[in-house]
């Protein structure tokens, strides 16, 4: 958030993706596109701050039950709010990952420790690629961004890492972003929270003296090759960025010309 002129206390590693180089050496319009983590822990000092980021849409990556234990987002406004869930009860990592996240017992998911937690979430970036929920989620959410009547979009999940920086992936390479500035941004979420991390894993600590940090530490960061793991399937199951685009998410010639037209400057 250094340099973008704002920052939410409750939603450290919120950013703006304005100003990154798109298509044609064409940036990013600032303040349109808004990567958040769920709004629920921002403070009374945050909401003006949102209010004069003026979402006109926000959407939230979440499903129903995870929507429903966490705190109420915090919005400003009257913004639209889409549900687009991006969810897979198949994957213990979802829960597992809103159980770190709200304090909860960690103790139903030991097997999931045991078999290696860096694995499980190499294995939710490829199935981000081909799970039916998360294409149908991925693609809506990029022809909401294509319309300006959702302009400015704040999109997130739980974490604002995982889900939220996959679909940024997405939209990023869209609007012709270079790889490199996409793993950068993506990457910089650990600094951005590493002081809120500290405090989760010591509150956890406190709660379960016992407790292997080195099973959590994996949900609570970004790595590179969870974001390897998804450009691996997609090349895999597709060949290319572009065919993934077109076939995997279904985005027309039309959908991916209006992003740009509306996004780039």
């Amino acid at each position: 958030m250094t340099g973008q002129g704002w920052e939410l206390v409750g939603a450290p590693n919120a950013r703006d993706l304005g100003g990154l180089v798109g298509a044609d050496g064409r940036r990013i319009r600032a303040g349109q596109l808004l990567r958040t983590p769920a709004l629920g822990r921002l403070t009374d000092e945050d909401l003006p701050v949102l209010a004069k980021l003026g979402p006109a849409c926000v959407l939230d990556l979440r499903a129903p039950a995870e929507i429903e234990v966490a705190p109420a987002d915090r919005l400003a406004g009257e913004p639209r709010v889409v549900c687009l869930p991006v969810h897979d009860a198949e994957h213990p990592v979802f829960t597992y990952v809103s159980a770190v996240l709200l304090g909860h017992d960690l103790n139903a998911y030991a097997e999931l420790a045991r078999q290696g937690t860096t694995g499980a979430m190499a294995a939710i970036y490829r199935w981000f690629v081909t799970g039916e929920s998360a294409r149908v989620g991925f693609a809506e959410a990029v022809r909401l961004a294509a319309q300006p009547e959702n302009l400015p979009l704040v999109y997130h999940c739980s974490a604002g890492k995982d889900r939220t920086g996959w679909l940024t992936v997405i939209l990023l390479t869209a609007l012709g972003v270079d790889e490199a500035a996409i793993r950068a941004d993506y990457l910089r979420n650990n600094e951005l929270t590493d002081s809120l991390r500290a405090v989760i894993i010591e509150a956890m600590r406190r709660r379960q003296p016992e407790l292997d940090v080195d099973a959590v530490l994996p949900v609570l960061e970004v790595r590179a090759e969870y974001l390897d793991a998804g450009y691996d399937e997609v090349r895999r199951v597709h060949g290319s960025f572009d065919a993934y685009l077109r076939d995997g998410l279904g985005l027309t010639d039309e959908t991916l010309s209006a992003l740009r037209a509306r996004l780039l400057e």
